[in-house]
């Protein structure tokens, strides 16, 4: 029993994040994923963390424009984000066609990635943080991992 409600006290609720408030929280988790691609000790690692990162880039614009809707079924954000933002279509295909390369590396299969798809994957991701946040008008920081 909650012991404030014999005082007739109803319980707080902490209200939901603000949708601008998400993406903001989402591109900062983007932008550690960048940092964490760049350190990271191989290439499998690299690429992983940099497609994360781009997705959790490509998940803040959904956070503010897509609109929940009747249909439930799971889709990629990689199939989401042209309805929602159509200028960002061809990334969402360059980033989709990397997802099965970024499964293999996620299941341990070092040949999967060479060390410059890896670093080319990285650049890629960052180049796309900063569109999304440009394009969402969220302040971001110029010092995202750069690679080579």
């Amino acid at each position: 029993m909650d012991p404030r409600s014999h005082r007739g006290l109803t319980p707080v609720r902490r209200p939901a994040l603000s949708c601008r408030q998400a993406a903001v929280d989402l591109l900062a988790a983007s932008g550690r994923g960048l940092a964490e691609a760049a350190t990271a000790p191989t290439p499998t690692e690299r690429y992983v963390a940099a497609h994360l990162a781009a997705l959790r880039a490509a998940a803040a614009v959904l956070a503010t424009r897509a609109r929940p809707g009747r249909d439930r079924r799971p889709r990629s954000v990689w199939v989401l984000l042209p309805q929602v933002a159509p200028e960002l279509v061809e990334w969402a295909e360059f980033f989709a066609a990397g997802a099965a390369k970024r499964a293999a590396a996620e299941a341990g299969i070092t040949r999967a990635v060479s060390a410059r798809e890896a670093d080319d994957l990285l650049r890629d991701a960052t180049t796309f943080l900063q569109l999304v946040a440009t394009t969402l008008r969220v302040p971001h920081q110029t010092a995202f991992p750069l690679v080579g």
